[in-house]
């Protein structure tokens, strides 16, 4: 979830490096930092806080040279703060790291570089690394940072220079993503593909256990044990456009504003021309592999767990197998009954997600096939997962997702309907309806966009509670968890999800006079019952607020204090346009804080560490 970006050429390197560095902000990050080689040999600075407070100090003290590397850290070992920052050196300065990702065994090599006389500052496991390098050292870079990486045990994404030899930079990559950019005269290395796009389009997407030598001349690959690879270049063809906010104040309105586009992309190319059936072309399982389906597993972590909750009623609707929800960081830990006919799908939309990654790996080790959902073609996921099924989204460049998430649902209707149609658990006319309802919901996501207006003035009444419940049933229970998790994420005020009919179990003590309950009733038949429940918040003084389907408002506003109503889709669609309008009392709750809307406090884009 840090960020890396390296430079060796022959311009100004700390340009370069702060301009990688501001487009990977996204991430997430407490503290940043810089490592370039000068007149004056490797010289670092670095600070807590935002790269603006970076760019104060290095605008009255530069560090001019062409060769350097660069970070952005979010805190894992130790606090943030200037000493914890990267890069890091060991006690001669020779050697600095920049790091992503944890070395698990850190403390039993620190002690045992402590008892060889190294004096360690920070309370990192990554100074570790830059201490280990220097002692493997005799004379070759390349041979010091694999004999280094021998040694650790864990994930990591590594820049590395030595003074010794500065004319190189070296990259490793083990479970932390990690790309090259070849330019002309001059290359890169970068976390993500975005910190290098301005200067190359031109990329060498590293796997796990290879490593990168840059020189201005050139880059040679190879895998950590020495071994010379190759490689063909991947071409981005990325608009830089995309990454921009595009007129909007902050990028995650524009994602939620960019919703019907990420419909009608994740869609492109899969639903046939006559438009009554669905053609998921990319998958590589076949048809007599889906009928041997016997269990499905959903894995994913936060809002791509939520969105795996609407995927399990999917699939258990349409095709009649059974699904089971896990929380990838809790998926190994309980020994789950895998078999060869448990299909499972991990849904991440980095697709570097360390957890999902993790639970990938045990289940093709337990012999199960896997099937990623992600938004990121050639990430980790997408590489090792038997099957992929990309989420055409585009970039995400806000904390808290919104598009990724809906285009995740998007990818279950496709496929829970490609099942369908292999096993032939629906009736023909009833696959078509819903196809024909599935291309309708970008149209009727504008519309309820058109009544952002409403929604901010909500969300302004709200704003100012401490506690704040969402209540639903059925699938309005699992797009009340992504409501909820939305609030908290960028608000930072307490909300909790419940399942409608769970309230008087417990929660109901909770709630007093004027507590803001936001109660989805988009499910018809059960209308009465979530009508009841709302009955027993207002009779407690709670004050509702009402997301209901077009039709409905009139008996809803019986039982509530507002009504916010969406267009009428089918029950089993409604997610994907029930939880637009959280998304905007949740962006417009925040604004009224004051708060980043962006970049909320403790959090990053993509958690690439356990």
């Amino acid at each position: 979830m840090c960020g890396i970006v390296g430079y060796i050429g022959k311009r100004d390197s700390q340009a370069i490096l702060l301009e990688g560095l501001k487009k990977l902000e996204y991430r997430g990050y407490d503290s940043a930092g810089i490592a370039v080689f000068t007149g004056d040999g490797l010289q670092l600075k670095k600070s807590k806080g935002r790269l603006a407070v970076l760019e104060d100090i290095l605008r009255g003290d530069p560090l001019a040279g062409s060769v350097g590397i660069g970070h952005t850290r979010w805190a894992t070992h130790g606090k943030p703060s200037d000493v914890n920052s990267h890069p890091h050196t060991d006690n001669s300065a020779q050697f600095s790291v920049v790091h992503n990702g944890i070395v698990e065994n850190y403390l039993e090599l620190k002690d045992e570089l402590i008892e060889k006389g190294h004096v360690f500052v920070s309370e990192t496991d990554t100074e570790v690394i830059s201490h280990l390098i220097a002692e493997q050292y005799t004379g070759n870079i390349v041979e010091a940072v694999q004999r280094a990486v021998k040694c650790m045990r864990g994930a990591f994404a590594l820049g590395v220079l030595c003074s010794y030899e500065p004319e190189k930079l070296v990259a490793v990559r083990f479970a932390s993503p990690l790309v090259i950019g070849v330019g002309d005269g001059e290359n890169f290395i970068g976390s993500d593909i975005p910190a290098i796009l301005e200067h190359t389009r031109n990329v060498f997407i590293l796997n796990d256990g290879e490593m990168a030598v840059l020189t201005r001349e050139g880059v040679e690959l190879m895998t950590t044990e020495g071994d010379n690879i190759s490689k063909e270049i991947t071409r981005v063809e990325w608009d830089l456009v995309t990454a921009e906010k595009a007129g909007f104040d902050h990028f995650m309105l524009k994602e939620i504003y960019e919703q019907p586009k990420a419909y009608r992309d994740t869609m492109r190319g899969r639903i046939g021309e006559d438009g009554k059936s669905v053609l998921l072309k990319e998958l590589q399982m076949s048809d007599e592999y889906v009928k041997s389906i016997r269990k499905v597993q959903i894995v994913a972590c936060g809002t791509a767990y939520h969105a795996g909750l609407v995927g399990k009623t999917v699939i258990e609707s349409l095709v009649r197998i059974p699904v089971e929800n896990d929380v990838a960081s809790e998926y190994r830990y309980r020994s789950p009954i895998i078999t060869p006919d448990t299909l499972v799908i991990v849904v991440s939309q980095s697709g570097e997600t360390a957890d999902t990654l993790a639970a990938l790996r045990e289940a093709q080790r337990n012999g199960a096939r896997v099937l990623a959902i992600t938004n990121v073609v050639g990430s980790s996921v997408a590489r090792e997962a038997d099957d992929v099924l990309v989420t055409w989204a585009g970039p995400e460049i806000a904390v808290a997702s919104t598009k990724a998430y809906t285009s995740q649902l998007i990818a279950f209707y496709l496929l829970g309907l490609h099942m369908t149609r292999v096993l032939g658990t629906q009736e023909t006319s009833q696959e078509e309806e819903m196809i024909t309802a599935l291309q309708q919901l970008p149209e009727q996501v504008e519309e309820i966009l058109q009544q952002a207006a409403v929604l901010k003035q909500v969300a302004e009444s709200i704003a100012h509670h401490r506690s704040l419940f969402f209540i639903g049933r059925g699938v309005d229970y699992a797009v009340a968890q992504e409501g909820s998790l939305k609030l908290k994420e960028i608000s930072y005020i307490h909300s909790e999800a419940y399942a409608a009919g769970e309230l008087k179990h417990g929660t109901l003590a909770l709630i007093e006079d004027d507590v803001p309950v936001i109660a989805l009733v988009t499910q018809e038949a059960l209308y009465e019952k979530t009508l009841s429940n709302i009955k027993e918040v207002k009779a407690r003084g709670a004050h509702v607020l009402s997301i209901v389907n077009s039709g409905f408002e009139l008996e809803a506003a019986k039982s509530v204090d507002e009504v916010f109503a969406i267009p009428k889709t089918l029950p089993l669609l409604t997610p994907a346009l029930a939880v637009v309008p959280l998304q905007l009392l949740s962006y417009y709750a925040s604004l009224a804080l004051g708060h980043d809307v962006d970049k909320p406090r403790n959090l990053a884009k993509s958690v690439t560490v356990e």
